[in-house]
């Protein structure tokens, strides 16, 4: 959980928010060119919401763009996408040359991949690694672990087969409580509570039913405090907002409450999830009346 100035100690809101959405303007199905995102980010980081902004996420073969694009970098702090480790001392390089490059995220289907993806990077840049949803393993999450990174979940895209059942994801959450692995999401988490919305911004979009990352936060909390499966795919599949409630310093849902300190808890293992809609978040909590 990135360190967030605006941070309000005892208050919820502030614990459940900070640093919580890393910004994916270039990615589907926003797919904004370099500057647009650029902008869009920089005015997140001036905005009223400034806390719940996370990261800028960009492909490593974009970032001579993004250099040309953003010179100065004053506003922007990087995640960067791997589609291959990178040549040794790649990003050592970038980050000496100015880019401030606070972590890396790449897929990998083995321990020796991991070992691959985490050899030669400086210390202090965050490694995540994407891991399937449908069937964790062990020997992945341990390698994950021993490499001192974190794991990576896919929650949805742009089709309705993207998005895994709520069964799946809770039993994949619960992989990572036991091997303490912290994670961040990416994709399909646009609304605070699980929900059915177009799955795209075009105006024949199919619609699905896309998890929300509140109900991240919640199945998070449930599994750290030793709740059972049966009570995190609950959580998972509760679309009802009413069933929420969130007050000055807490979070309810049915009878279970998180007071600052357990959701503060709850955001070191939950680190962010990844968004090409910065607004959509925030809008859905404002229609909640949690802003």
């Amino acid at each position: 959980m990135p360190q967030v100035s605006t941070l309000r100690p005892g208050i919820a809101i502030d614990a459940l928010l900070a640093g919580l959405i890393d910004y994916a303007g270039l990615y589907p199905p926003a797919s904004l060119d370099m500057r647009s995102a650029v902008e869009n980010y920089s005015a997140y980081r001036r905005g009223p919401h400034a806390g719940a902004l996370g990261r800028f996420i960009v492909d490593f073969a974009r970032l001579d763009e993004l250099r040309a694009t953003a010179p100065t970098m004053q506003d922007l702090k990087f995640s960067v996408l791997l589609s291959q480790p990178p040549q040794p001392n790649a990003i050592s390089t970038m980050i000496d040359s100015g880019l401030p490059i606070e972590a890396v995220e790449a897929r990998a289907a083995s321990p020796g991949e991991v070992e691959q993806i985490t050899r030669n990077l400086p210390p202090g840049v965050e490694v995540l690694i994407e891991i399937p949803v449908d069937h964790p393993q062990p020997n992945l999450l341990r390698a994950i672990s021993d490499q001192g990174a974190r794991a990576k979940l896919r929650m949805g895209g742009v089709t309705v087969e993207a998005f895994p059942s709520p069964p799946a994801v809770a039993l994949t959450l619960e992989a990572l409580t036991l091997a303490r692995v912290a994670f961040k999401a990416t994709a399909g988490l646009h609304h605070p509570i699980r929900s059915r919305h177009p799955l795209t911004y075009a105006p024949d979009s199919p619609s699905g039913t896309m998890h929300g990352f509140i109900n991240f936060i919640g199945a998070t909390a449930l599994l750290n405090s030793s709740a059972g499966l049966g009570e995190a795919e609950a959580i998972f599949a509760e679309e009802n907002p009413q069933a929420w409630s969130l007050g000055l310093q807490s979070l309810a849902w049915d009878s279970h409450s998180w007071d600052y300190g357990q959701l503060f808890h709850t955001r070191k293992t939950f680190l962010s999830f990844g968004s090409c809609s910065f607004e959509e978040p925030i809008r859905g909590l404002e229609a909640l009346g949690w802003l």
